[in-house]
């Protein structure tokens, strides 16, 4: 189907040259594209997604050893694939030279055949760490984040988190285990969407609450138990208000026993599925769709956003302006376009991942301070770069205009750095979080699929159901057991601060691995898609992330107020 424009609107509808499913194109984007000097995108927004999701590889992780130090360390590359990896400390040091890679520009050759070319020369760095958001410190299981301090196995988060473990998006936080989303908490547990709290365990949609469990859509509560919808209440179980002891009494039969919690899990998912829930969690906006979004202006079909204006189609982004296609990071930085992990007070950045402080950067892997750069890997302080090579002006203009126009006549420019580069299976990438697909189709859309993934199985030294129930029996060296996931079977053990967390949050030890804990989340966080369905009150057409046929009651903002208010 050819590109339509709509009667009475300058909005047109497009034929995705992927899927081929109908997507629309609305006047600010048309704005946009212009402002950045590309082509309106020939792709669905979903599709865009999955090309850029597949070069973000967060939680699957490997043992490698450093190709410069030779120490043992953590890498986002599989030891099968064919990089050089360095440990972050050799990869940002003066100890080799991004330089000494330069290919030099081949009229006669493709863009992205020479681009390839260099991408498997130079060194990569392990993992993604942000100098801008802070150093990583004791903290080597962390991908994608920068500023923590004694965190394991944390992704996309930073700065100033202290203590966290298997948790992704959190900012100024500390003793935290589990939790997906949230800024400014303490001693919170399993929980999803939180802000300004302490002492929450099961929570999600939670906002200035204090020591409570169980709680969905609260805000400004303290000590409640399995309660949805609650405003600044206190010693609520199940939303019925309890004298002090009484409360007490019942939490504290319920508090550390993994049989009780879960039994708790089924009741609190029957009960909570009775109350309306907010069509979106969206707070503080102004002309915004999507969801997760906070303190935002003008932001439109994105998720996990915060304190940003005029956004599209954008992933886990924070503090950025006049945006479109990022996912990650963007903080401080305008004008980026179809990127990963952009930001930094970077500006005019195409199709580019992990830039950081730089300006017209395009088609570039992993660099920062630099200016006017196209095709570079791990350059630093770069100015009229193209494939690691420094150009006069002259000459940097005649490449550029020639690899523009290559680009444009394969109807590719501004199209995401194509997947047959990518260094990650689409199963070991966020692409499968949030738009899963099996081997088989994610192979028939041209992605790569990683079938030896990094994992133990068939080492465990107890099973689940000799765990003792209650937290308070567990021994100091229970750390030395390995344990089984009752979901994957894969093998997983206790670090010595998670057992003592557990202990101080009087939680039980989980029977699931980390990585399923982490999908759980996911599956309640709720999918980053959105449906059109109506109002389960007013009958008003509404748009959300839950399915049209899904059991929850959904309420429109008005009518969601005045339930709860």
């Amino acid at each position: 189907m050819e590109s339509e424009t709509r009667p009475h609107s300058n909005t047109s509808v497009q034929a995705c040259k992927k899927c081929q499913q109908n997507f629309i194109l609305e006047t600010d984007d048309f704005s946009f594209y212009k402002k950045m000097d590309v082509p309106a995108p020939k792709i669905c927004p979903d599709c865009r997604f999955k090309l850029r999701a597949i070069w973000r590889n967060e939680r699957t992780l490997y043992n490698r050893t450093c190709g410069l130090c030779n120490r043992s360390i953590i890498s986002m590359y599989n030891p099968n694939s064919p990089y050089v990896v360095y440990c972050n400390d050799c990869w940002v040091s003066d100890k080799w030279d991004p330089f000494s890679y330069a290919v030099n520009y081949d009229f006669s050759k493709s863009f992205f055949e020479q681009f390839k070319e260099l991408l498997l020369k130079v060194p990569k760095s392990a993992t993604y760490s942000s100098a801008a958001t802070g150093p990583n410190i004791n903290s080597e299981y962390a991908n994608f984040a920068g500023g923590n301090k004694d965190g394991y196995l944390i992704f996309n988060s930073g700065p100033n988190n202290e203590n966290c473990a298997y948790s992704r998006g959190l900012m100024e936080s500390r003793d935290v285990y589990d939790v997906y989303y949230a800024n400014t908490i303490e001693n919170t547990y399993e929980s999803i969407n939180i802000h300004k709290s302490n002492g929450i365990a099961w929570g999600q949609n939670v906002s200035d609450c204090i020591d409570s469990r169980f709680i969905l859509n609260c805000s400004g509560c303290q000590n409640c138990f399995g309660c949805v919808n609650l405003r600044h209440k206190s010693y609520y179980f199940f939303n019925e208000p309890l004298t002090r002891d009484e409360w007490l009494k019942r939490v504290s039969e319920i508090s550390g026993s993994f049989i009780k919690t879960e039994e708790i899990k089924t009741k609190f998912r029957e009960f909570s599925i009775q109350f309306p829930h907010r069509s979106n969690n969206n707070l503080k906006v102004t002309n915004c769709d999507g969801d997760y979004i906070f303190d935002s202006k003008n932001c439109h079909n994105c998720f996990e956003v915060s304190s940003s204006e005029d956004i599209r189609h954008s992933f886990s982004i924070k503090r950025s302006k006049d945006c479109a296609d990022m996912i990650g990071h963007c903080r401080t930085s305008e004008l980026l376009y179809n990127g990963v992990g952009v930001g930094a007070g970077s500006r005019r950045v195409i199709c580019s991942w992990w830039v950081e402080s730089s300006q017209d950067v395009e088609y570039s892997f992993a660099t920062r301070q630099s200016n006017n750069c196209i095709g570079c890997d791990a350059v630093k302080n770069g100015s009229l770069v193209i494939l690691n090579k420094k150009y006069s002006k002259e000459e940097y203009k005649k490449i550029k205009e020639h690899t523009t126009k290559e680009l444009k006549d394969k109807d590719i420019y501004g199209d995401f750095l194509p997947s047959e580069l990518c260094p990650f299976g689409y199963n070991e990438s966020i692409a499968q979080d949030n738009i899963p697909l099996t081997k088989e189709e994610a192979l028939a859309q041209g992605f790569r699929w990683e079938d030896n993934i990094q994992k133990t199985e068939g080492k465990e030294t107890m099973k689940p159901e000799k765990i003792l129930d209650h937290i308070k029996d567990i021994s100091d060296d229970f750390i030395n057991e390995v344990l089984i996931c009752t979901e994957c079977s894969r093998n997983y053990r206790l670090i010595k601060r998670e057992l003592e967390f557990y202990r101080k949050m009087v939680i039980p030890i989980p029977r699931k691995c980390w990585n399923c804990r982490f999908l759980d989340r996911i599956n309640r966080r709720g999918p980053y898609q959105f449906w059109k369905r109506n109002c389960d009150k007013c009958q008003k057409e509404i748009t959300t992330n839950y399915v049209p046929d899904r059991l929850e009651i959904v309420y429109c903002e008005s009518c969601y107020q005045k339930e709860v208010y």
